[in-house]
């Protein structure tokens, strides 16, 4: 399974709910990965979508612990096993799951991953939500980088990390 996320230079995701910050080429990267895929997400994420809808041309799978919570056009989990049980049932490649956040998200769905294409923005942010710093993780290394982008003040780069084997 692959996870995407955008990271400060602390490994930061967001504050109060939202994204630290906003850049165009970054959503045009996950929307050109993401597209026709299955993004997996927690309700507070989906919360924070346009008109709180799922993600156009793609398969959303929301986890909630609320069990009669629902969203026209997605399916909801209220475990990472029904995501898992989801996913095989359905015949959907691990390559083509998309773990998209939030904090807890990440952190309970890192396990099932091998791939994280990670947005990291050389600045740190005010920040109350984490994503774990696979530098510091010997399970994990970089196998591809971009060149440095800018974007108006802001310098980033894609970073792709696998899980060793």
């Amino acid at each position: 399974m692959n996870l995407i996320v955008a990271v400060d230079s602390n490994w930061a995701i967001g504050n109060k709910g939202k994204l630290l910050v906003s850049i165009p080429n970054d959503h045009k990267n996950f929307r050109l990965l993401t597209t026709g895929k299955t993004v997996i997400l927690g309700r507070k994420t989906m919360d924070t979508f346009p008109q709180g809808q799922p993600l156009k041309n793609r398969t959303n799978i929301i986890l909630s612990r609320n069990s009669s919570y629902s969203v026209k056009d997605a399916v909801v989990a209220h475990s990472i096993d029904e995501v898992l049980k989801y996913l095989k049932d359905n015949n959907i490649p691990s390559e083509e799951a998309y773990v998209i956040g939030g904090d807890s998200i990440y952190k309970a769905m890192l396990e099932y991953c091998d791939t994280a294409i990670i947005t990291k923005i050389d600045h740190a942010y005010e920040a109350d939500a984490y994503f774990p710093n696979l530098d510091k993780d010997p399970e994990w290394e970089v196998v591809d980088e971009s060149e440095e982008q800018t974007y108006f003040d802001i310098t980033y780069t894609f970073v792709t990390y696998k899980r060793r084997q």
